[in-house]
């Protein structure tokens, strides 16, 4: 081996070691600890890499192969209006939220619990950690009302019971739900991902509540992609809903980080799902990415 080799090799192994030693205070933060992973269907969707999927999943296992206990709650908005336009349906949103007939939630049903859910789970137990799928409708888990009669089917979260959530962790699994939730008389009702996510947050204490989607991270200007804000707070985030620099499909996603920090969770992130290993990156190094919204400016924690 030569001695240029050489020296390279060992430069790489310092860093590789110093990014390790770097993790090792996350990890010990953040053993025991309960964090909810809101996985969007746009950051699947929107992944270059082909097994966007089998990417996250190694993440979730790593972060439960060092102690942490995620819990991943999934969406499917891209796939559920694929499926509709096949069937020949029109997707229609109000406000970032599905309108959703009889018809609409069936197919919800369809491709969050017969497609998504399965892959996911799927894709984290192939990777070591088990996992297991959750509806919302079991065991009582989401009980919702209807939100708006011009949405049809979109249900409001009355309460959640995480007792099912609970059981699964004890077991040392990784809960997977997808989030189709039933009213008192056990109509099913298309609950949004977003909000669902930060309710059992809530629920469980979560440490932290972390969404992955295809943005880089909150605007300050919506239309400007380098205008990310990197650390803000729950009532600034009030006051750009208010003046409208917050918009469609963000909007239940900032009311539900604003609700979640309000309850108790520590902190909330916004994180570019595309990126791979980007929950490694934003748990375990200093460097952290996308946005965090917390209750107040705490400098040095993650």
């Amino acid at each position: 081996m030569s001695e240029a080799k050489s020296e390279l090799m060992n430069e790489t192994h310092e860093r590789i070691g110093a990014l390790l030693i770097e993790a090792l205070p996350y990890i010990q933060q953040f053993a025991g600890k309960t964090v909810v992973v809101k996985y969007g269907g746009n950051a699947l969707a929107g992944a270059t890499d082909a097994d966007a999927a089998g990417t996250f999943a190694q993440d979730i296992a790593l972060m439960h192969a060092v102690g942490i206990k995620p819990v991943v709650v999934h969406g499917g908005g891209p796939q559920i209006s694929a499926m509709m336009e096949r069937l020949g349906k029109k997707p229609e949103f109000r406000n970032g939220l599905r309108v959703t007939d009889a018809e609409t939630v069936e197919i919800a049903s369809m491709v969050l619990l017969g497609t998504v859910n399965p892959q996911l789970v799927s894709a984290i137990n192939v990777h070591g950690a088990c996992a297991v799928g959750v509806s919302g409708q079991d065991a009582g888990l989401l009980r919702v009302t209807q939100r708006d009669p011009d949405l049809g089917f979109v249900g409001d979260i009355d309460s959640v019971d995480p007792t099912v959530l609970k059981s699964a962790i004890a077991d040392n699994a990784v809960p997977v739900v997808a989030t189709i939730g039933n009213d008192a008389s056990g109509q099913a009702y298309n609950v949004n991902a977003d909000t669902a996510a930060a309710a059992i947050a809530v629920a469980l204490g979560a440490e932290k509540l972390i969404y992955l989607t295809d943005i880089e991270g909150l605007r300050a200007n919506k239309d400007d992609a380098s205008s990310i804000i990197r650390r803000t707070t729950a009532s600034e985030i009030s006051r750009l809903m208010a003046d409208g620099s917050i918009d469609g499909g963000m909007i239940p996603k900032m009311e539900s980080c604003v609700e979640a920090i309000t309850s108790g969770v520590s902190r909330c992130h916004i994180l570019d799902g595309r990126i791979p290993h980007v929950l490694l990156i934003e748990l375990f190094t200093i460097a952290g990415v996308g946005t965090m919204i917390t209750a107040d400016q705490e400098v040095g924690k993650k």
